[in-house]
């Protein structure tokens, strides 16, 4: 069995206590590669030399960087896991391309705009090179679960996807990418949606609305909506399915509910599904991820999460913000190449004021 040398971009500072929630998010990437025995962890690269070499230290990693350009040209990496913030991620990954790179795992969101999550993609397509996104909740239990009841019937025929959550663009990515996933990778079809963004909401250095509502509708007929921020609770869940013969929920916000539950129209109790101890972030879905990406490079297959499945996703979270510059539908595919809600901010027609 061949060994695959890897190397990190950003590996962050090192953080306190583990965390599932997007900081310093190598970590998390090396344990998952740590556990496959033909991954050797050999090389990392960070802006802050001092966060560099502690990652290194913890891993037993032989080679620290502050460039990471250095480190493509002198390690001869077969893959490299980006955990940097998402306006550099284009840049980066095009790097690992042109440095013939086999394979590389970038953190979610894609990329700052819609152009460059496009060029990012197209560049390792041209190359030859596999780019996944780290969408690893396609690997977690309750939501495999959710696709498995849907398939095999137990509520009809898809109709409606629909989430709550925090936001469309950082967290949303996720749910986008789930919804995409549930209607079997989909294309959609056209978007309309409208937001309130009156208070700045930075994360990761990129603008995240405070509220929104997003509709849009798949090739196939089914529907999706979206409900962010404080109209998270509209959806009354983290995800849910609707079906013609009834409706599966992931992660209700009903008090005490399971992290998976299905209902049959006509009957008034829910059933639970046993998805053991893992909720809606884990455990364990990024090490499957990465298992998953390594077992494609290594077999010639594709992974679920390559970046045709990101950008799906990725051009509804960008047309939803371009409906909101057009006041209006959006049909895809998407033409435009810059971040439409960046553009309304620099451009004062939207005026977030600063966090207190």
């Amino acid at each position: 069995m061949p060994t695959f040398r890897v190397g990190f971009i950003g590996t962050g500072r090192k953080p306190e206590r583990p965390s599932g929630m997007g900081f310093a998010m190598a970590y998390a990437h090396a344990d998952a590669y740590r556990l496959l025995p033909d991954c050797e962890l050999v090389a990392c690269a960070d802006l802050v030399e001092e966060n560099a070499r502690a990652f290194a230290q913890t891993y037993d990693i032989p080679a620290v960087y502050t460039s990471h350009r250095e480190m493509l040209e002198k390690e001869q990496l077969d893959i490299v896991s980006i955990c940097t913030w998402p306006m550099t991620h284009a840049e980066l990954v095009i790097d690992c391309a042109v440095a013939g790179v086999k394979a590389i795992h970038c953190e979610k969101p894609m990329d700052y705009t819609w152009g460059a999550a496009r060029l990012m993609a197209q560049e390792c397509e041209r190359r030859g090179v596999r780019l996944t996104l780290n969408h690893q909740r396609r690997f977690g239990k309750p939501f495999r679960m959710a696709k498995q009841l849907l398939d095999e019937g137990t509520v009809g025929d898809l109709v409606r996807v629909e989430f709550g959550a925090g936001n469309l663009y950082d967290y949303g990515s996720h749910n986008f990418d789930m919804c995409n996933y549930f209607n079997n990778e989909t294309l959609a079809e056209w978007v309309i949606a409208q937001i309130d963004y009156r208070t700045q909401n930075l994360i990761f250095g990129t603008h995240n609305e405070n509220q929104a509502y997003a509709l849009w509708k798949y090739r196939n007929g089914v529907w999706g909506v979206a409900s962010t921020g404080a109209g998270a609770g509209l959806v009354g869940a983290h995800h849910r399915i609707i079906g013609s013969d009834g409706v599966i929920e992931i992660g209700s916000m009903e008090p005490g509910a399971p992290v998976l539950r299905y209902r049959r129209f006509g009957k008034a109790e829910w059933e639970a599904v046993d998805c053991g101890n893992e909720g809606l972030h884990g455990p364990g879905y990024i090490e499957r991820a990465i298992a998953d990406i390594v077992t494609a490079l290594r077999e010639g297959g594709e992974s679920e999460l390559c970046a045709r499945n990101a950008l799906n996703a990725t051009e509804i979270i960008f047309a939803c913000h371009e409906s909101v510059r057009r006041r209006g539908r959006v049909d895809l595919p998407l033409t435009i190449t810059d971040n439409p809600l960046v553009d309304l901010v620099e451009r004062g027609e939207i005026k977030p004021a600063p966090r207190a």
